[in-house]
C-alpha cells in the first residue's frame, strides 16, 4: 500500500502546500497502517541541486520534519523513486535513511508527476488504485474518467473507511 500525493488537484504546489499534502497523506496512511508513515519526497535525483527546485523543497521538507514542523510522518528527501521503494536500490546508492526502501507515502513534485506515476502504475504495472482527497470537510473522490469499476469502487470504499475511522 502506497499513498501518492498529488495526482489530480494542485498543479504546482508551494512548499506550504506540500507540507499540507504530507500531513493529509500521513493522516490517511495512519488509518491504513499500524505505524507512523514514512514519506519519501521523490525527485529525479537523490541530492540537492539548486537547478532542480524540487530537490531543494525535498531537503527543506525533510529538515522541517526533523524539527517537528511537519506532523504525523517521518519525511526524507530528496529520494529517487527507486530508492524510496527499494532497500536494495538505496543500499547500492549508499543512501542511509529511515524512509529509503520503506516509503508509505510518495510525495511527488507536482500534479504532472503524480498523475503520470499513478497512470503508469495502473496501465503498465496493473496496480489497483483508489483516489481520494484527504483533508476536506467531507469525503471527496477524484477518480479518473477512464478508471475501471474496481478503481471507482475502491475509491468509494477508501473514502467510507477513512471517514468512519476519523469519527472514532
Amino acid at each position: 500500500l502506497v499513498v501518492i500525493t498529488d495526482v489530480g488537484m494542485l498543479i504546482k504546489p508551494t512548499l506550504k502546500e506540500k507540507m499540507a499534502q504530507i500531513e493529509n497523506a500521513a493522516a490517511c496512511a495512519r488509518l491504513l497502517t499500524d505505524r507512523k508513515p514514512r514519506a519519501a519526497v521523490v525527485c529525479a535525483v537523490e541530492v540537492v541541486n539548486e537547478a532542480m527546485p524540487e530537490t531543494v523543497d525535498a531537503a527543506l521538507l525533510a529538515k522541517m520534519s526533523d524539527r517537528g514542523q511537519i506532523k504525523g510522518a517521518i519525511v526524507d528527501g530528496p529520494l529517487g523513486l527507486d530508492n524510496a521503494l527499494s532497500k536494495k536500490a538505496a543500499e547500492i546508492k549508499g543512501i542511509t535513511s529511515p524512509v529509503a526502501g520503506d516509503a508509505d507515502i510518495l510525495v511527488v513534485p507536482d500534479l504532472q508527476a503524480g498523475n503520470i506515476l499513478s497512470k503508469t502504475l495502473t496501465y503498465i504495472g496493473g496496480v489497483t488504485t483508489a483516489s481520494y482527497i484527504h483533508g476536506a470537510k467531507v469525503p471527496v473522490l477524484l477518480p479518473s474518467r477512464a478508471d475501471d469499476r474496481v478503481a471507482k469502487f475502491n475509491s468509494i470504499l477508501l473514502a467510507l473507511f477513512v471517514s468512519q475511522e476519523e469519527k472514532k
